[in-house]
């Protein structure tokens, strides 16, 4: 059955929900700037408490708005995302052009509350709104012979400032290999704190995929190609001795400048010292089968 607006639980009652009092005061705040989105909550989730609306959106990475951590937030507030459509190309029965509410339906939304990891060992919890990827790749009819699936970012120098710098090879492009995708704990995210995606944190459509570094977790997708052989991901082609296409969370691999083994948490005060960084983020006991005789030092 779709939902109609009028059915959607009040998003009062929704940020009284227990789970998302840390950030709730911020969320109100955005409430009044676009219409509330109600997921079905999700086994999935973790029980960790998110961090706030606040800090979510305004320390991020966003390279096309800027390489601080500000400059997203500062800068994103100019990108036209309505109308907004992804093309599904490749190793599909049913490529073209779709909105993304026929990629994610309000009545398809499920609440996922996943851990963070970025590459540059900081971490937080988020609360976000999204679809399985695979529900998404299974409409587009997935061909036997898909082994990979390629995103790319939109490319909009005008509305994105970090763009007219060649700081990456825009646009910024991702890989997962099938299985990755298709796995229950990645999603396509439109909304987080029961709002519509900020432009900073990759409106309108982003990937999440909880158990690898963040830049995994490409934003502002305009594209998704299904392919047989392995695509170059943007960083891998830019350092491909610092960040491989695989990007697992994995304390016991440091990157080259830095230790993987440990992370800061985005909000825990100033004296609240590191936390130990656990395997695929946490999710092992979910993905680490999916790695079954990997070297994961090789396949980093």
């Amino acid at each position: 059955m779709k939902l109609n607006w009028s059915d959607v639980t009040p998003h009062r009652i929704y940020l009284d929900r227990r789970r998302f009092m840390a950030g709730s005061v911020a969320a109100l705040a955005f409430a009044g700037q676009a219409q509330a989105l109600t997921g079905r909550p999700s086994p999935l989730s973790t029980d960790e408490a998110p961090n706030s609306f606040e800090e979510i959106t305004q320390y991020n990475n966003f390279y096309e708005f800027g390489t601080g951590k500000e400059d997203p937030a500062r800068n994103a507030g100019a990108l036209t995302i309505d109308p907004w459509a992804v093309e599904i190309t490749g190793l599909v029965d049913r490529p073209g052009r779709y909105a993304v509410e026929d990629l994610a339906p309000e009545n398809a939304l499920e609440e996922r509350i996943y851990r963070l990891r970025c590459v540059e060992a900081w971490s937080m919890v988020v609360p976000w709104i999204g679809v399985p990827l695979a529900s998404v790749l299974n409409r587009a009819g997935l061909r036997p012979s898909a082994k990979y699936v390629e995103f790319e970012t939109l490319l909009r120098p005008e509305e994105m400032p970090g763009q007219r710098r060649p700081i990456l090879d825009w646009p910024y492009c991702e890989g997962l290999r099938i299985d990755e995708a298709m796995h229950p704990l990645t999603i396509l995210a439109t909304g987080l704190y029961g709002q519509p995606m900020p432009r900073q944190n990759g409106a309108p459509i982003r990937l999440v995929v909880p158990w690898k570094y963040g830049f995994k977790s490409i934003k502002s997708i305009v594209r998704i190609n299904l392919r047989e052989d392995q695509p170059l991901n943007t960083w891998q082609q830019m350092q491909p001795s610092e960040y491989g296409f695989y990007a697992n969370v994995n304390p016991e691999v440091d990157h080259p400048r830095w230790s993987q083994a440990t992370h800061r948490r985005i909000g825990a005060g100033l004296f609240a010292g590191r936390e130990p960084t656990l395997m695929f983020n946490g999710y092992a006991d979910q993905v680490a089968s999916l790695y079954a005789g990997m070297d994961l030092r090789v396949n980093y």
